[in-house]
């Protein structure tokens, strides 16, 4: 059924937010006592290997198969609280300044903003409250007895993206065909491809390619901006993370040219 009113749907890394969100929590889980620091460690470099590599269908099945390992057993009251506690410190600072404004605009002209993202929930709901979001499409863990089974229940990934906002936009009477998507990554093609009006966000190669061949605007956001003013000790959300997975991204590319035919 198409509806009357009109949404703006936001993927949230590297869209939104110019890091993972689930990087920007590894420093604050380890702090409470959730991720040892060789598992923060491992999240922070599979997270880097993501973003410089091909975001495939494979190398994103990996991922979500070693984080679900690594949230097995987690107290979600304790999850949601690290979160709700320390989602400006992690996360305000590195939000693009272009999406605030893109987001104010669809507000401005009466549109709902949908945040999209595959990770989990309990991570993306304080951020999209955080940014004034309307709705959250996120993937949802199983829990048992108040903690992480390591199964996810609900993958917002691909395909289950744009299948999540045809069902979001049949409860809430948005018309898809006068609706908005952003992403920067070619997994979110389905997404894109189930609204009217498309763009991307600092598109990866494949994603570049496409927006040229179907006339998709293509938009550059970099200036990172704090909602609010952070004491200088805050500045930088996660610390020696953010320069192990600086260290990453060094050794990946050098792998990868040492790995290139001459």
């Amino acid at each position: 059924m198409t509806g009357s009113r009109a949404a703006a749907f936001f993927d949230l890394d590297k869209t939104i937010i110019a890091t993972s969100s689930s990087v920007a929590f590894a420093r604050p889980f380890h702090t409470g006592g959730l991720l040892t620091r060789r598992a923060a460690l491992r999240a922070a470099f599979a997270h880097a290997a993501f973003h410089l590599g091909h975001a495939d269908e494979a190398t994103t099945e990996r991922l979500r198969r070693s984080l679900s390992r690594m949230v097995t057993g987690w107290d979600v009251a304790t999850v949601s609280a690290i979160v709700t506690e320390t989602v400006r410190e992690a996360v305000e600072p590195t939000v693009f300044a272009e999406a605030l404004e893109l987001i104010a605009h669809h507000h401005a002209e009466g549109r709902d903003v949908v945040v999209v993202s595959a990770s989990s929930s309990e991570i993306v709901e304080p951020v999209a409250a955080m940014l004034g979001a309307d709705h959250v499409v996120a993937s949802r863990m199983e829990v048992l007895d108040g903690r992480y089974t390591g199964a996810i229940t609900s993958y917002a990934y691909g395909p289950a993206k744009a299948e999540a906002i045809r069902d979001l936009a049949n409860r809430e009477g948005y018309d898809l065909a006068a609706s908005y998507a952003y992403s920067d990554s070619v997994t979110d093609l389905p997404l894109l491809e189930t609204v009217g009006h498309a763009a991307v966000v600092n598109p990866d190669r494949a994603l570049r390619r496409l927006a040229t061949e179907r006339g998709w605007e293509s938009l550059a956001f970099a200036r990172p901006v704090a909602l609010r003013r952070l004491p200088p000790s805050r500045t930088v959300p996660v610390g020696l993370l953010v320069l192990l997975v600086a260290v990453a991204a060094v050794l990946l590319r050098r792998r990868r040219a040492a790995a290139a035919p001459a």
